[in-house]
């Protein structure tokens, strides 16, 4: 089993669009949440991390993720193959 990953965006976002991009060319799968005119959504990112913006990743599965508030793909990388060998 593989890490779910959720990419928290909204259109227009360039660093939304090169973090689809990045997934798209390693074949990550994942699940997009656009906040585009959604303010629970941002409020809920607000609680979770303390930031209403995007791009946000979480990485994880059942209930326990682990966000990226950055466009780091070093440690999205990492979190990715982390939570992947745990669940294996």
């Amino acid at each position: 089993m593989s890490a779910k990953i959720l990419l928290w965006n909204r259109k227009g976002c360039h660093h939304c669009e090169e973090l689809k991009a990045y997934f798209h060319e390693k074949g990550y799968q994942y699940e997009s949440i656009d906040v585009e005119g959604k303010d629970y959504l941002r409020d809920l990112l607000e609680i979770r991390y303390g930031i209403r913006h995007v791009p946000v990743v979480e990485i994880g599965d059942e209930g326990q993720f682990k966000g990226v508030i950055e466009k780091d793909y070093e440690q999205i990388e990492k979190l990715i193959e982390d939570y992947s060998s745990i669940v294996k």
